[in-house]
């Protein structure tokens, strides 16, 4: 069998195998024969290309007709996390993708699957935007607020007197820097992932 049916998992949510592109003839395909190659995409565009060109040059169709097999489309791809692909996903970006995935793992699968752009990414940006992943988007503002020195339980610049009623508002604030655009907060397995959004 070599289908995208064929031992993996459609469009796998998991992180932890490698992110893999399935990429089949359309000749083939449109022929009514499944004909492709799963190929991993840890590597760089021309090496992916490669491989393409080498299914594409064994095509059934092409051989039984005579015709030359030279259009593609990727039909399915695994390790991917939360990234979606198009069957027309330029190779560039693929790669630069699955490169991240398998250096940061699923938070930059997270972080890529956020954005709302169609450019390669690369680790230096995620590596700026990445805050962490955290229980709760509240726990990730209130460790901010500890960093640049404001204590929520020890608010000094308050009177005593009324140092019982001033509180400050932490899933407001963090729900306010989200409607502004500042941040970006993901559901992950273990809580969220936070990002500042540049």
């Amino acid at each position: 069998m070599n289908g995208p049916e064929a031992g993996r998992p459609e469009h796998g949510e998991s992180i932890g195998e490698e992110p893999q592109i399935y990429v089949a003839s359309l000749s083939d395909y449109n022929a009514g024969i499944l004909h492709g190659e799963w190929i991993s995409a840890e590597t760089d565009p021309d090496t992916v290309q490669g491989s393409v060109d080498r299914m594409l040059a064994a095509s059934p169709t092409a051989r039984r007709f005579g015709d030359i097999a030279e259009e593609w489309a990727i039909h399915d791809f695994s390790g991917f996390g939360a990234v979606r692909l198009s069957e027309h996903e330029d190779l560039e970006r693929v790669c630069a993708i699955a490169r991240g995935i398998s250096t940061h793992g699923e938070p930059f699968a997270a972080w890529v699957a956020d954005r709302d752009d169609d450019e390669s990414p690369d680790n230096e940006g995620f590596e700026e935007d990445y805050l962490g992943e955290w229980a709760s988007a509240t726990d990730w503002a209130e460790s901010l607020l500890e960093d640049i020195g404001v204590s929520l339980d020890n608010l000094d610049q308050v009177p005593e007197s009324l140092q019982p009623y001033v509180h400050i508002d932490v899933q407001g604030w963090v729900r306010d820097m989200q409607i502004d655009g500042e941040v970006s907060v993901v559901d992950s397995k273990a809580g969220v992932y936070v990002f500042w959004r540049r």
